[in-house]
């Protein structure tokens, strides 16, 4: 038997698995974690990409804001805002400075959280807004996004003097590589424009997947909001299964980015087989809250595991749905095939909240039954939304063999999130 360990919750969850049975076990190749992460960070402030660096940008400047990432991402804060925050103030001692959270359309973070990203001596001392995509009164219009739709961002964004931010660089399922642009849009836009951005067109486009930047409608939004905004520097890193900075990309927000994601690309690209079974997991706490953000590392599986096959994705979804329309949508739906039908004849302009995340959870059920691993979730719900539950990984391949026959084979991604994953037929 082998056991093999998934990232869950904030603990980890082993699993035992036949050896005749197991395909393989396969992660990203990133390289170690800096041996000094703070050390690693200042190298690249100290040497930002396609930009003067950050002090001499601030250099004059009365005031700044910082888009941060929520409570979502894992980001390491307390190592990048104090070097930010640093940077900043070191020709520009009275600049004013705020933290601005970029929350989305999530729900907003609370004092808890923002303590645990922050330290308690940011929280304390430094201006915090958490963003709100529906509050009217912080929000400015600057005209049209590629996409036909208005681009609206939060005032305290688009009226700063210097505008940067912080984040990661991660495969993502739809906008091909998270950080950069990404902060802006999503990030700190109004909830229209986030609807525009991720209509059901666009979702639908082969070129919204994973590791796709080029002719990706999403990213080219994205990166138009972005620069209409005046995001002019930005500190992302890429961080290893731990969530330690492996290396850190500092400067313009278009080059140093691309930088990220070509370095990223390098060490987590699979190409496999499709098989019978897929197990994953969604990368453990915090992107693995909620059943919405869980759909992530299941886009992973879905690229590997053969039609009508099983994926099980262990998650702990503590903080339930993760959203009420997503969950009414799936919960109502006859069928994932048809929910999806439905979907993707929605026009740009009929989005719907959550409508990506269903659109996109809808497609994966239509081929393949999912089966969330969960000890901190309601079982009842994620029937309710058309999937299968199970306490343990050994619980749900139980489950999948029951489907599949007993000899179906499994192969393993430990961590669906870090990964490109493509079939190798």
């Amino acid at each position: 038997m082998n056991k093999i360990l998934l990232p869950y919750g904030k603990s980890g969850m082993a699993f035992e698995i036949d050896d005749e049975l197991l395909q393989g076990v396969y992660n990203s190749a990133l390289p170690p974690a800096a041996a000094d992460q703070a050390g690693e960070v200042i190298r690249a402030l100290d040497n930002p990409i396609g930009s003067l660096p950050l002090e001499v940008l601030a250099r004059g400047k009365r005031n700044a804001v910082i888009i941060a990432s929520d409570h979502t991402r894992p980001v390491p804060s307390r190592i990048l805002m104090p070097l930010l925050l640093q940077r900043l103030r070191k020709y520009s001692p009275n600049i004013d400075i705020t933290i601005l959270i970029a929350t989305g359309c999530h729900r907003s973070t609370t004092l808890e959280e923002l303590t645990a990203k922050f330290g308690p001596e940011i929280v304390r001392h430094e201006k915090i807004v958490v963003h709100d995509c529906s509050d009217e009164s912080n929000l400015c219009d600057l005209g049209l996004l590629p996409s036909g739709r208005r681009l609206r961002l939060n005032r305290l964004a688009v009226e700063t003097e210097l505008l940067i931010s912080e984040g990661f660089i991660e495969p993502h399922f739809f906008a091909g590589f998270s950080g950069g642009r990404k902060s802006v849009l999503p990030g700190i836009a109004a909830r229209e424009t986030v609807l525009a951005n991720h209509c059901a067109e666009f979702i639908q486009s082969p070129f919204a997947r994973t590791g796709i930047l080029e002719n990706n409608p999403i990213h080219q939004d994205m990166l138009y909001a972005a620069q209409q905004a005046g995001l002019a520097f930005i500190l992302n890193v890429v961080i290893d299964g731990n969530k330690s900075i492996v290396k850190a990309f500092a400067g313009d927000m278009q080059k140093a980015h691309l930088a990220g994601c070509d370095y990223l690309k390098q060490y987590c690209q699979l190409q496999l087989p499709p098989t019978d079974i897929v197990i994953t997991s969604n990368g453990g706490y915090p992107l693995d809250q909620n059943v919405y953000q869980t759909v992530k590392g299941m886009t992973a599986a879905e690229a590997l595991c053969r039609e009508n096959g099983v994926i099980i994705i262990a998650a702990s979804c503590s903080d339930g749905h993760g959203g009420e329309a997503f969950y009414q949508q799936l919960k109502q739906a006859d069928s994932a095939g048809n929910l999806l039908a439905q979907v993707t004849g929605v026009p740009r302009k009929g989005t719907l909240p959550d409508q990506w995340q269903y659109q996109i959870l809808a497609r994966v059920l239509s081929k393949y039954k999912v089966i969330i691993v969960t000890q901190h979730c309601d079982h009842d719900m994620i029937r309710d939304m058309k999937m299968l539950a199970a306490s343990s990984v050994e619980a749900a391949l139980l489950q999948a063999y029951d489907c599949l026959g007993r000899k179906a084979p499994a192969l393993v991604i430990p961590d669906g999130v870090s990964v490109i994953a493509a079939r190798a037929e």
